[in-house]
């Protein structure tokens, strides 16, 4: 459960990361002020804060809304996984935005209006001349992300309908009074993911950054 939510929420992290970004370096006036005010108000209110209004406070108000509207039945009711996937979600990519953000102008700007100089389309522009050079930039912020979203899913277990890592170790450690062990195994499977993720993010690095010193 831990590597499903922290995997999936990751996922749109980074959709909300790259819409953020778009927002904040967008020419609509609106665009950047909607932008920054997400990421300001996220970025410093705690965590658990926002995920616990966003589960019991949106969700439940959208559910209202479109029972009231006749669009969905009675019954109707969003799905616990999902909405704390978004949720966690949504705070992460509060500062995914940024450090896309931060990667798209470290791009050199000439590299980019030499490719509109010969001709090149926005498209291949985007594939070809930016993204290449962003993730290398991107990569070392997005990775500790990455890292700080596998620890952060463990906030999910407050809202009472999943058994991730730390709750399941939680429950055995309290249901055998065993607390040293389960706690220590429990450190030792976060500690595991860790270092198979640092292994990962650090080969993506070094291929991100082949030719370059």
């Amino acid at each position: 459960m831990t590597l499903q939510v922290s995997l999936v929420s990751y996922a749109v992290s980074v959709v909300f990361g790259f819409l953020g970004a778009a927002g904040k370096l967008s020419n609509n006036r609106y665009l950047r002020i909607l932008a920054d005010l997400y990421t300001t108000v996220v970025r410093s209110l705690p965590e658990l804060l926002v995920i616990l209004l966003l589960y019991f406070s949106v969700a439940s108000g959208a559910e209202r809304l479109l029972k009231y509207l006749g669009l969905v039945g009675d019954q109707f009711q969003f799905s616990s996984f999902w909405a704390a996937i978004v949720a966690l979600a949504f705070v992460s990519g509060a500062f995914m935005t940024e450090v896309i953000r931060s990667a798209y102008l470290a791009v050199p700007s000439g590299q980019i209006e030499a490719a509109i100089s010969i001709g090149m389309p926005r498209r291949k522009i985007l594939t070809r001349v930016v993204l290449p050079q962003m993730m290398r930039h991107a990569v070392p912020g997005m990775g500790n992300l990455w890292l700080s979203i596998t620890k952060e899913s463990a906030i999910i277990s407050v809202l009472g309908s999943f058994s991730e890592l730390l709750y399941t170790g939680y429950r055995a450690a309290a249901g055998t009074k065993q607390y040293i062990f389960f706690y220590g195994l429990t450190a030792m499977l976060f500690l595991l993911i860790t270092l198979v993720s640092v292994i990962v993010i650090s080969r993506i690095e070094k291929h991100l950054n082949r030719g370059h010193r």
